[in-house]
């Protein structure tokens, strides 16, 4: 099943706030996603680390759908969930 709305939610979850976790370690600054386990990044510049840490976010929110979807197989819906 494919939904109509895929580019409307992806739009609506590009405006979801999400908390990194920062520091500076030597050379690298490195971070955290709080909210979503196993997404994390480094960059050499802070303006790196925020832009890495936003790309694996974005890639881990999308193979995270996509599991779901095929875990579910076939004839599912989609629910909003708001916390």
């Amino acid at each position: 099943m494919s939904c109509q709305c895929r580019e409307n939610r992806y739009i609506e979850t590009m405006k979801n706030k999400f908390t990194a976790v920062i520091k500076k370690d030597a050379d690298w600054w490195i971070g955290w996603v709080e909210e979503i386990p196993g997404v994390n990044s480094q960059g050499k510049t802070k303006v790196e680390l925020l832009k890495n840490l936003r790309s694996a976010l974005g890639e881990a929110l999308e193979f995270n759908r996509e599991d779901a979807r095929n875990a579910a197989q076939n004839d599912y819906e989609e629910a909003a969930i708001l916390v």
